[in-house]
């Protein structure tokens, strides 16, 4: 695949899948236990995507998870060959780098200091992300010069942040958890002089409204994550159900 140097590290940003500890918006509908198996589903499909996307372009992929010593509650669920980053937020930063920002520069530093290239850190809400779209990311980042590559996501924050170096700017003074970040993210990245590339806009599910909506889309819906809707009956009374 070559030297570290020309290959472009994706990581997807990943807690644990403990129940009560992911997917927390999903409960209800869902149990925690439901909402743990539904993010074991994502976090496989996710990594496939990105294995799927390596046999295009020099692409490693990786969990960036926390808490710290929680590694082996990964086994056995991610694509073959992903490999697994800290990325708590710990250990020395800049001050200004706050709330889910400190594990963004976290995982991107650490991946830096592996010798990759560049680094994109992914979401772990979007199993339904195309291959293609992490493909571009990577081609872009391997153009000359310096860039930011941004995958806006429909609620106005991201699924994807890629960079050729870790800019603490990049994850200083955001609005992390809402409508502003995709944003301030793109005005943090002018400051810097830095060119920004942006991909297709895409959806999260982060919520029940979107968990709906990956419900009724059953053609584009990857094979763990529809297994694991099929498994927990949840198609239909999740298309029917009344308002959010």
């Amino acid at each position: 695949m070559g030297t570290n140097q020309e290959i472009c590290a994706i990581a997807v940003m990943a807690k644990a899948p403990r129940p009560g500890q992911v997917k927390t918006r999903l409960v209800p509908p869902l149990a925690p236990e439901e909402a743990a198996a539904l993010n074991a589903a994502f976090l496989r499909d996710i990594t496939e995507t990105i294995k799927a996307a390596a046999r295009h372009r020099a692409i490693a992929g990786y969990i960036a998870f926390a808490p710290s010593g929680q590694e082996a509650l990964f086994d056995g669920m991610l694509a073959p060959g992903t490999n697994l980053v800290l990325a708590d937020g710990s250990g020395p930063m800049p001050d200004t780098v706050q709330g889910f920002g400190r594990s963004l520069f976290h995982a991107a530093h650490a991946l830096f200091a592996q010798g990759h290239g560049s680094v994109c850190l992914l979401n772990s809400d979007s199993p339904t992300l195309p291959a293609a779209f992490l493909v571009e990311a990577a081609e872009l980042l391997a153009a000359p010069g310096d860039r930011v590559v941004l995958g806006p996501a429909e609620d106005g924050g991201y699924y994807l942040i890629g960079m050729k170096e870790a800019h603490a700017a990049l994850f200083t003074g955001i609005s992390w958890s809402t409508a502003a970040v995709v944003t301030e993210t793109r005005a943090r990245a002018r400051t810097l002089g830095l060119e920004v590339a942006e991909l297709p806009l895409w959806y999260d599910v982060d919520d029940v409204g979107a968990l709906r909506r990956l419900a009724r889309d059953l053609t584009e819906v990857p094979p763990s994550t529809r297994a694991c809707l099929e498994r927990l009956r949840l198609f239909n009374p999740l298309v029917s159900c009344g308002s959010t």
